[in-house]
């Protein structure tokens, strides 16, 4: 099958400072795919590049078999995207920031409302729909952002350290919530984060990124044979130290 995602020979300089080298993966259809890396690993810069923020000039980038320089516009209409900062408009309510994105893709009418109501019924919030934004916590805001990646159907999420300053319960429901998304709906899923616990050691697969390269790349187990790291949260201690590593 064609994958969700490929990611070939990508590099990425800011200036004289190499944020990418040589990157290469894919995210299979309906798989839950980790992107993890300590910070500075390079991710949110993939991240850019995936969701067409950057240009990427070497390497190439596909979703679904289409290339993202050449074909944006039929690329990017598979994909849905979580940014790290939160780009929901607090002064309004959970059902026009919905609606608004629904409109970008070219929704509208009663099809809207009915997508709205099914996406805030998935995360619990379908009495929400009528509050501003602002009045909703963290972990809400959250799902509302994952809501609205989804208005438009896409068969591929990206999500970029989507669980940054929640606390721990909360942060646990998410990633439970994202990992029953790709499960029971078949969404493809590339989750980037620098937190070890996110990870879903029996199904998910794992991208090591660390300085801008792939260490290692596959099932848990498998990263953990090649890095020679003793436990998940111990994988980061088995990265090579010291510039150029």
């Amino acid at each position: 099958m064609t994958p969700a995602l490929e990611v070939s020979g990508v590099s990425y300089h800011f200036g004289s400072r190499q944020a990418l080298d040589d990157v290469s993966f894919s995210v299979g259809p309906a798989c839950f795919t980790a992107l993890l890396g300590p910070n500075g690993a390079g991710k949110t810069t993939l991240f850019s590049l995936a969701t067409r923020l950057f240009d990427c000039k070497d390497g190439w980038i596909r979703i679904f078999g289409q290339d993202l320089r050449r074909r944006p516009g039929p690329a990017l209409a598979r994909l849905g995207v979580v940014f790290q900062q939160s780009t929901l408009d607090l002064d309004l309510t959970v059902a026009q920031n919905l609606r608004y994105a629904a409109s970008l893709h070219g929704l509208g009418g009663r099809e809207v409302d009915a997508r709205i109501e099914r996406e805030l019924n998935r995360f619990g919030l379908g009495d929400r729909s009528h509050e501003k934004a602002r009045q909703l916590n963290g972990g809400h805001r959250r799902r509302i952002e994952i809501a609205r990646a989804l208005m438009h159907d896409p068969a591929l999420l990206l999500l970029d350290e989507a669980t940054v300053g929640l606390d721990v319960p909360t942060r646990r429901q998410l990633v439970a919530e994202v990992h029953r998304l790709c499960r029971e709906d078949g969404i493809a899923v590339l989750w980037t984060t620098h937190l070890v616990d996110e990870l879903d050691p029996d199904q998910d697969r794992v991208v090591l990124l660390h300085r801008g390269r792939v260490r290692a790349a596959g099932s848990a187990d498998e990263v953990l044979e090649a890095t020679g790291a003793a436990a998940l949260d111990r994988l980061f201690d088995a990265l090579p130290e010291g510039p150029g590593a």
